[in-house]
Parts: C-alpha cells; sequence; structure tokens
C-alpha cells in the first residue's frame, strides 16, 4: 500500500511546503487555542490541503489532524486504522523563525503507527518509511537511515521551550557525560535516527500528532521510542490525545 503511496505524498508534503514557506517571511495574525498553542494562516492552509489530498487518495480512511475540529473518542474508538497528521508541526519555531518547523503524516493501524513521513520546507529534506526501514530523501537522493551507537558525551536533544526541568535534570544525571543540544519539532526524531543525535527525552506535554510519524521513523532506523514504563507508545486508546513521557534512542 505504502510504496505506491510515498510518490504522491512527496509530491504533496512538497506542495504544502511550498505553501507554508510563502508565509514564513510574512506578517501573520496568530489565533491562542484552548491550550495555549498559537495557530496561523499557515498551519490552516497546510491542514485543508492535507486533509483534501488524502481524502482523494484514500478516501475510506478517516483523518484526524491537530486543526481538525473536535472527534469524538466514541467515534475514534472504532477506527482500527486512519491517518494522524500536524499540518505543521513546530508553529512557535515558524513564528520565531528557526526553520525548524514540518509537516508530519502518519499512519495508525491498531494504535500503533506503521507509515511515517516528515518534511522540512526550509532544507527540503523528506524523511519517511517503508517495509519496515526509513529513507532520507534530498535532492532526489535517497539514503537508507540506521541509527549509531551512542557517543560519548551522549548527544541528547530537546525542544527549545523545554524549560527548567527538574524531571529531565534528575533522568539525565544518570548519564555521565552528555550534552545537550535543542531542536524544534518532530525533526528531533529525524535527527536521532539519522545518527546527529544519540537520545531524545520527552517530559513536556505534548500531542499524539506530534510524535506517531517520528517514532515510526526512528524505529525503522533501528532506534526506539518507549514510555516510563519501557513500553511503546499506543495511539487513539483515550479520550484525549496527549502522548506520555518517552525516551526516544538511537538504539533500544
Amino acid at each position: 500500500m505504502f510504496d505506491a503511496l510515498i510518490p504522491p505524498l512527496i509530491k504533496l508534503t512538497t506542495e504544502v511546503g511550498e505553501a507554508i514557506m510563502s508565509f514564513y517571511k510574512s506578517d501573520m495574525s496568530v489565533e491562542v487555542k484552548s491550550d495555549e498553542t498559537p495557530l496561523t494562516i499557515a498551519d490552516q492552509t497546510a491542514h485543508q490541503l492535507i486533509v483534501d489530498a488524502l481524502e482523494k487518495l484514500t478516501p475510506e480512511t478517516p483523518i484526524l489532524s491537530e486543526e481538525s475540529d473536535a472527534i469524538s473518542f466514541d467515534e475514534r474508538s472504532k477506527w482500527s486504522e486512519y491517518w494522524l497528521i500536524d499540518p505543521l508541526d513546530g508553529t512557535r519555531d515558524f513564528l520565531e523563525h528557526t526553520g525548524e518547523f514540518c509537516i508530519c503524516i502518519a499512519y495508525i493501524k491498531n494504535h500503533i503507527p506503521v507509515f511515517g513521513m516528515i518534511y522540512a520546507p526550509l532544507t527540503k529534506i523528506h524523511y519517511y518509511t517503508l517495509n519496515s526501514q526509513s529513507f532520507k530523501l534530498q535532492n532526489e537522493v535517497e539514503q537508507t537511515l540506521v541509527t549509531q551507537a551512542p557517543s560519548i558525551p551522549i548527544k541528547v536533544v530537546i525542544g527549545h521551550h523545554s524549560f527548567h526541568n527538574e524531571q529531565l535534570e534528575d533522568h539525565l544525571k544518570q548519564e555521565e557525560d552528555y550534552q545537550i543540544s535543542r531542536l524544534g519539532s518532530a525533526l528531533k526524531f529525524c535527527q536521532v535516527a539519522e545518527g546527529k543525535y544519540d537520545y531524545y527525552p520527552r517530559f513536556g506535554p505534548c500531542s499524539e500528532w506530534d510524535t506517531a510519524a517520528g517514532v515510526c521513523i526512528l524505529q525503522g532506523a533501528g532506534g526506539s521510542v518507549v514510555d516510563k514504563q519501557g513500553e511503546a507508545l499506543k495511539y487513539n486508546t483515550k479520550d484525549d490525545l496527549t502522548s506520555p513521557i518517552f525516551f526516544a534512542s538511537a538504539k533500544p
């Protein structure tokens, strides 16, 4: 299924990326959603373009987007498969012009992400999975992603907005030698997958659409993402769509 979908999804995300970039250096009005996250016309435009395209590609498959109207768990619980998308992940980074934002598209089957694609519009790099492997596509050159053994010091990546967090500090005390870098959006998963970082611990709040595509890509490259109990993340299992505390590692 997904081998046939990858070319149109690459085309779609490239086009959506171009639309997003047309707003990048313009002055945009910003709304604040109920969870205090920002919403811009770039988010809304990307959402509509992706939803319209997915409805044509897979008309029978439900779609859940960060910018969708609320869908009750009673309805969602009937889904065995669905698309889970974040049309513009890293809206704050987009507004701050860090360049560290991306488009995330995942396919969930029986509560597990089985396909993921992430596109970084500024660098024009695609990351995606196929047949339990992960790939990076840049300038029409495809590279298989394989995670690297952790370095010394361990290269830890966290978000720009991961402010003082005692849980994170206590957790990192377990490591004898580490260095911390900051990076926006789900690109953290991708850069662990390609060996730029070793470890991405997440203690702050995030949602299922923030993680699904990145989890799939990192796992396909040989890494792992687990919760505090050491279990793989599950999707669409409860009323709210928050992701738990998790630990994304280059190696299991």
